[in-house]
C-alpha cells in the first residue's frame, strides 16, 4: 500500500512538473537594412540596421517590437537582460496574457543578417540553446523553444550557408518564415535541419508582425498546418488589402 501511494505522488509529481513548463516562441529579426542587405532600399529611417528603435521590422509602427507591445493586446512586454551577443542589438520579452506562454524576440544588427540566419537554422535544428532568466524561472529559447520563427529579409537570395546539421531522432520543430520566397530559398535548409515548416511563403512580401501574430494565435490553439496558413493569408489581406486569393497563394507549409 505505502509502496502505491509513493509511485502515485511520484506520478503526480512528474505529471505536475511537465505540466508547469510554459511554451517558448523564439523570434530571429534581421534588421531591414539599405547598406548590408539586397533589398529594394526603403526610406533611410526605416532601413538603418544599426537603428532598432525606427526600423522596418522592429520598432516601426508593424515592426516585431511595436506591434506585439502596442497592437497585440494578448501580450504584455517584460523585463529582459541585453544579449551577451554584441549583434544582437536589443531584445524583448513579452508573455501572454491567458496562456502559459513567452515569447523572446531579438534583432539582429542587419549587416549580420547571415548570422541571424544561421542562428535560427541552428535551432530549428534544436541547437543553440538559450536560457533567460525571469523572475524565478528559466525559460528556453534558440534550439528549446516550442515555436522559432524568423522575420526579415530572405538573406538566402544573396548568401550561401554551410552548417553543421545533427541527426533530430524526436519530433521536429516546428518554424515560421516570413521572409520572400521562403518556401524555396529556406525550404531545403529545413528539410537537412529535419525542422518543419509551419508556414512559409511562396513570393515576395513584406513581413511585418501582423501575419506572425496571427500565426502564433492559432498556434497557442493548436491548430492543422493548414489552418495556420490561412491565417496567415487572412492577416495579410487585411493590411495589405491584396486580395485574399492572392494571400492564399503567398503562404504554404513545407511538407517535408
Amino acid at each position: 500500500m505505502l509502496f502505491r501511494m509513493i509511485v502515485l505522488m511520484l506520478f503526480f509529481s512528474i505529471h505536475v512538473s511537465v505540466a508547469a513548463i510554459p511554451k517558448t516562441i523564439h523570434v530571429y529579426v534581421a534588421l531591414c537594412d539599405n547598406q548590408y542587405q539586397g533589398i529594394v532600399p526603403v526610406p533611410k529611417t526605416l532601413g538603418n540596421g544599426q537603428d532598432p528603435k525606427n526600423n522596418l521590422y522592429w520598432g516601426a509602427m508593424y515592426g516585431v517590437k511595436s506591434f506585439f507591445r502596442y497592437k497585440a493586446e494578448e501580450w504584455v512586454l517584460q523585463e529582459v537582460a541585453a544579449s551577451a551577443n554584441p549583434k544582437i542589438l536589443e531584445r524583448a520579452l513579452f508573455k501572454h496574457k491567458t496562456e502559459d506562454c513567452y515569447l523572446l524576440a531579438e534583432a539582429y544588427d542587419g549587416q549580420y543578417i547571415k548570422t541571424c540566419t544561421e542562428d535560427f537554422l541552428l535551432a530549428a535544428n534544436q541547437q543553440g540553446a538559450i536560457k533567460v532568466t525571469h523572475g524565478n524561472q528559466e525559460l528556453n529559447f534558440g534550439g528549446k523553444a516550442s515555436l522559432l520563427a524568423y522575420v526579415g529579409h530572405d538573406g538566402l537570395m544573396d548568401f550561401d550557408v554551410s552548417l553543421s546539421y545533427k541527426p533530430i531522432s524526436g519530433a521536429k520543430k516546428n518554424v515560421v518564415i516570413l521572409a520572400c520566397i521562403s518556401n524555396n530559398y529556406f525550404g531545403p535548409e529545413l528539410i537537412q535541419a529535419q525542422a518543419h515548416g509551419v508556414v512559409l511563403t511562396t513570393g515576395l512580401m513584406a513581413p511585418e508582425a501582423y501575419t506572425l501574430k496571427a500565426v502564433i494565435d492559432g498556434w497557442l490553439k493548436n491548430e492543422t498546418d493548414s489552418q495556420l496558413v490561412e491565417r496567415a493569408a487572412q492577416a495579410y489581406n487585411t493590411y495589405q488589402k491584396c486580395g485574399i486569393n492572392g494571400a492564399r497563394r503567398l503562404f504554404t507549409s513545407l511538407s517535408n
